[in-house]
């Protein structure tokens, strides 16, 4: 297992002292792959170049995107950080146990992703990744800076390299997360079709079912298993009604 393929992804990152810490924390554990969503400052401004001090080729390489399903694409595994409790089945989990999952596929993406510095992630961001860790904090503080947060975990990823007896859930092909949103939107437009869901509701039990599909790991011959089936019930409905307009 190697670092080299995953994803350090920051949204809407708006410190550039942040944007540079980060690069050196990256770089100090082997990672190189950093990719910024719609940054509020400049990763190349003076600031961020020198808190990056020896890392500024990780600034200069990174990668700027508008939107993070476009940061997330090709990627088959992503984990969101996240300081709040969610109201869902889906654990928070330490990132210790966790991370070690990102690289089980090392020959293919895979992305940890980060909230902005002032409110984290929001929740129709964390429906793009299949698992969640917390790190855990005193209760007289919990609040962890981002570069901080960074840096914890990529000290733990850059541990899970080192130790390859580590317990980790038993590898899959999964999926990429970009085929799998396909389908998440084929269904969405079939169940607004037959009613099962509408506009206003569509969106909080979409997430319901993200979070179902998430725990199964979706491989990409089940996806597409999963699409042929929305494509023949949408095949049934057109032809029922075509036989009632005759």
């Amino acid at each position: 297992m190697g670092l080299g393929g995953l994803r350090i992804v920051l949204v809407e990152p708006a410190g550039p002292i942040n944007i540079g810490a980060i690069a050196r924390v990256m770089k100090n554990f082997g990672l190189d792959h950093l990719v910024l969503v719609n940054p509020q400052c400049d990763p190349l401004s003076s600031e961020a170049l020198m808190m990056a001090v020896h890392a500024t080729e990780i600034l200069e390489s990174a990668v700027l995107v508008p939107t993070l399903p476009e940061a997330l694409h090709g990627c088959v595994r992503a984990i969101a950080t996240t300081g709040r409790f969610r109201s869902l089945q889906t654990p928070l989990e330490n990132p210790r146990t966790a991370l070690p999952w990102l690289l089980e596929e090392p020959e293919k993406p895979a992305a940890l992703i980060f909230g902005r510095e002032d409110r984290g992630l929001s929740n129709e961001e964390l429906n793009y990744a299949q698992r969640f860790v917390c790190i855990p904090t005193s209760q007289d503080y919990v609040i962890l800076n981002l570069a901080t947060a960074v840096a914890i975990c990529c000290y733990e990823l850059s541990q899970s390299v080192k130790q390859p007896d580590i317990q980790t859930l038993p590898q899959t092909e999964l999926a990429p997360i970009d085929v799998v949103e396909a389908y998440y939107q084929q269904l969405e437009s079939l169940l607004l079709k037959i009613g099962y869901v509408y506009p206003h509701t569509a969106a909080s039990r979409m997430e319901k079912f993200r979070q179902l599909y998430n725990r199964a790991y979706l491989k990409t011959g089940e996806v597409a298993m999963l699409r042929g089936i929305l494509q023949q019930v949408e095949w049934a409905i057109k032809n029922q009604r075509d036989g009632e307009n005759l």
